[in-house]
């Protein structure tokens, strides 16, 4: 805030004569002098003021006005308020403060027209955007199709019913009920958020909390149809599943029972991928699926080339997974042997370097396959008993068959403040608080386990066996852009390997703590924690999860990525909308540099790197594209070294990337002990969500609805 210069004076008593004001809604409310303060040191903040001593001076003439004009008869209005709020701004001479606190009220009005038109009792005065996802997928509806809870009372549901485990280890009523209040004050913090189906399903009959799930496709056509009706109930609650489909034998293969010939694994994806595109039709959210395919297997250049033809398999995520030994060969430019899965003999050789450019292509050409290093996977799996060869959608979750995990996100952005100071960057971060989530948050989840009503038997008795979770984060970019640090820098990657590692620690010292208290996961003995620990809860404790839509709820960026664009296109089937980041907003009011033509630019292409503007906000606010896709590499290693699973993450690529490059960075990620790596070339695809610049070049996403707008 700039220095005040006409001093309040005059004014008189410490007691209100106003004690009570009226809310929009009609209800009275004691009168806080301390909410006007927050507003107007809110307001100066938006344009570089940093003295709370003065905002409490003029808030104290608002109070001097309010007791002029009102009285206990005559009660002010949040309206009235408002008002007096703007003319003591203006007459002190803080004419910047005043117009930052005007444009506030105009946002709030129409945020809440908006509201008012979506049906919704905002209780948590949430972003539009957030308040847009919860009332199109998470708040409950009556048959209907009435919404029937607020914000907040959905996160007291979850909050309630995860609570609700802690009398099964001997918790009194008080005791619950003190948990229930800290995992409420997390989520609504936003500091923590647990995956989709626990938000939509926590304390409802349905009951089914986890996000992913893994089913195992054997080679008869009585298990390929269990499959199909396993994917279809897992769909139904809002879970997504992986599948492998290599042990199927290959197209051409001998039928005994028909002595006929085999259609091979493609063909029987089609199945699995209609059954989606059924089910999906009632849910809250579109059905996800994994196929995940061997290097090996004879048909793997038609599992490879099928999503280059538009309209095939859009149910599906699909990966290669390539061996060291195929990878080995790719060096070399040697043969690789591919191999009959039910016969185990081989059918046919081909030169790897070649197979692996096929690859590179289709990526380049349609962003996929995605690729898996499957040997890194099942060395780093702890509990080898349990071979791994599938995913969950995203492929953040290498499990076994018939696993299931859950997973949450920690929000980075919540544990730092605005600071770009010379300050040593560790000092900026609130580890203690970061702590002291991480172990709630991971003790909400191992009661998600607990509490979860699993679709099948066959899940139910392999999750509890190993009690697999994935605590991730959210906001990394965002949080980098309020300290203002690089995304690709080496402090960049410092500071993801740093926090990553004491979060991963955090959370495995609480899988140990709860071991000892509630009994080690069934599958202890076998699992390479007996070598370490005398007891464990969890066999796995971390994974970074993509968090689409609970990082819009969160209102930060997604994942560990960086923030697509400082101004952006989202299309949608409702529409178009941009979206302008509010931390480069206010960085820019801040400095003075603020303006319309200068948004307009940035608009149109997304980056302010093209831009007149000082290196230091040119090299933080650096965006998607910016970023050289092997930077992307070696930030998805630096948090792949400290977590327990895997990590999601697209290695993003401008149109003029090249096949070679796309080749490049698969290796670099297979060097660096990444367990997958998915890249995507700008464009690539015929439908897209989001676009730099004024005109989207490819078709809306129909699945997704959500609307994106500055909320801020």
């Amino acid at each position: 805030m700039s220095i005040f210069i006409n001093l309040i004076s005059n004014y008189c008593g410490d007691r209100l004569a106003v004690k009570k004001i009226i809310k929009r809604d009609g209800r009275v409310v004691d009168f806080d002098k301390n909410k006007i303060v927050e507003a107007i040191f809110k307001a100066a903040k938006a344009v570089g003021g940093d003295d709370r001593k003065e905002a409490e001076r003029v808030a104290e003439m608002v109070v001097k006005m309010v007791n002029e004009r009102f009285s206990e008869e005559k009660l002010p209005t949040v309206e009235d308020v408002q008002n007096l709020v703007e003319k003591a701004l203006i007459e002190t001479g803080h004419a910047a403060t005043a117009k930052a606190y005007i444009l506030y009220r105009h946002r709030r009005s129409v945020d809440r027209e908006i509201k008012t038109l979506m049906g919704i009792r905002d209780d948590l005065k949430l972003p539009l955007n957030s308040l847009q996802v919860l009332e199109r997928r998470y708040l409950l509806r009556d048959d209907n199709g009435k919404i029937i809870e607020t914000p907040s009372q959905l996160f007291r549901r979850v909050a309630r019913h995860l609570a609700s485990n802690e009398r099964k280890y001997g918790a009194d009523d008080k005791t619950v009920k003190q948990y229930e209040e800290a995992f409420y004050q997390i989520m609504t913090n936003f500091e923590f958020l647990p995956n989709s189906p626990t938000l939509m399903n926590a304390g409802t009959p349905l009951g089914q909390l986890a996000a992913c799930f893994v089913i195992p496709v054997p080679d008869d056509i009585e298990g390929i149809f269990e499959a199909v009706k396993y994917q279809a109930m897992i769909h139904k609650t809002g879970g997504g599943t992986g599948f492998c489909f290599s042990y199927l034998r290959p197209k051409g293969d001998f039928v005994k029972s028909t002595a006929g010939v085999a259609s091979g694994p493609i063909s029987f994806m089609q199945v699995f991928d209609v059954a989606t595109a059924v089910v999906k039709q009632g849910g809250k959210r579109r059905g996800a699926n994994m196929a995940t395919f061997h290097v090996w297997h004879p048909d793997v250049e038609e599992f490879i080339t099928m999503k280059q033809t538009p309209g095939v398999m859009e149910n599906f995520n699909v990966s290669v997974m390539l061996d060291d030994a195929f990878m080995h060969a790719v060096e070399n430019n040697e043969e690789y042997a591919l191999i009959n899965p039910r016969t185990k003999a081989l059918v046919r050789k081909v030169n790897a370097r070649s197979l692996f450019n096929l690859i590179a292509y289709s990526a380049w050409k349609c962003a996929e396959p995605g690729v898996l290093f499957i040997d890194e996977i099942n060395r780093k799996n702890p509990t080898p008993e349990d071979p791994i060869s599938a995913t969950n959608p995203c492929g953040e979750v290498p499990m076994p068959d018939y696993e299931s995990c859950n997973l949450g996100s920690i929000n980075l952005e919540k544990f730092v403040d605005f600071d770009w100071s010379n300050r040593h960057w560790k000092k900026k971060v609130d580890w203690e608080r970061l702590r002291y989530v991480v172990r709630l948050a991971f003790q909400f989840l191992d009661n998600v386990i607990d509490l979860n009503k699993y679709p099948i038997p066959q899940i139910k008795a392999q999750t509890l066996k190993n009690r697999r979770i994935g605590l991730g984060v959210m906001g990394f970019a965002r949080m980098l852009y309020k300290i203002g640090v690089r995304y690709d820098s080496e402090l960049g990657y410092e500071i993801a390997e740093t926090v990553m590692k004491f979060i991963t620690e955090e959370a495995r010292k609480m899988s140990h703590e709860l071991g000892r208290v509630r009994g080690s996961f069934p599958g202890f003995e076998k699992s390479v924690w007996a070598n370490e620990y005398d007891v464990m809860r969890n066999a796995t404790c971390t994974s970074i999860a993509p968090t689409g839509t609970i990082s819009m709820i969160a209102d930060t960026s997604s994942g560990i990525e960086p923030v697509f664009a400082l101004s952006y296109l989202k299309t949608v089937r409702a529409g178009q909308y941009y979206y302008l980041d509010p931390i480069f907003e206010q960085v820019l009011k801040v400095r003075g540099l603020y303006s319309e033509e200068l948004i307009r630019k940035v608009m149109e292409e997304g980056t302010i790197q093209h831009l007149d503007l000082p290196e230091d906000i040119l090299n933080v606010f650096r965006v998607a594209y910016d970023i050289s896709p092997e930077a992307h590499v070696m930030m998805q290693a630096a948090f792949q070294k400290y977590v327990d699973l895997a990590v999601s993450k697209t290695i993003n690529m401008p149109a003029e990337a090249t096949v070679q490059d796309v080749e490049n960075v698969y290796t670099l990620a297979w060097k660096l002990g990444c367990k997958g790596i998915t890249i995507y070339r700008d464009s690539s695809r015929h439908e897209q969500v989001l676009h730099v610049g004024k005109k989207a070049k490819t078709k809306a996403v129909e699945e997704d609805k959500i609307v994106v707008l500055n909320s801020k």
